[in-house]
């Protein structure tokens, strides 16, 4: 149950970050900095009271407590999927959230910075949950 739990969670969590990359930040870079960046912070506190927080949350916990599990054991695939989930929460909590705080107090000025870096840590994210979910894909199949 942790296993799918982790999988299924990661999967949902990686898909939004690919949707702002791929997406919501360009649409947002079309847009006056100031209305982008006030359209963006509304989103982030949306993101933080919502349903996207139990889903990341919830995920974080079922990466952590499976990469736990698979500690002391001979290498296996689930401890890669913890692996590469919780690398894309340590992004999140390290790099993106940050930069979040800081385009809540500096605003348009800061948007053409963020929306580069931001993007661009969003990416890696999203790029970290895909290799979970496909490292158990894999593992699956074997």
């Amino acid at each position: 149950m942790i296993v799918a739990a982790t999988i299924v969670g990661t999967g949902l969590v990686g898909g939004v970050y690919a949707a702002f990359s791929i997406m919501v930040i360009p649409a947002l870079r079309r847009l006056p900095d100031a209305e982008a960046a006030a359209a963006m912070i509304a989103i982030n506190r949306a993101a933080e009271r919502g349903p996207f927080l139990v889903l990341f949350g919830g995920t974080a916990i079922a990466a952590a407590t499976l990469g736990a599990t698979a500690v002391g054991r001979p290498v296996t695939s689930d401890l890669a999927v913890a692996g590469a989930s919780l690398a894309s929460t340590a992004i999140t909590v390290a790099v993106n959230v940050p930069m979040n705080r800081r385009l809540d107090v500096d605003g348009a000025r800061f948007w053409p910075t963020y929306a580069r870096r931001w993007t661009r840590w969003n990416t890696a994210r999203a790029l970290a949950a895909t290799a979970s979910v496909a490292v158990a894909s894999v593992a699956t199949r074997g």
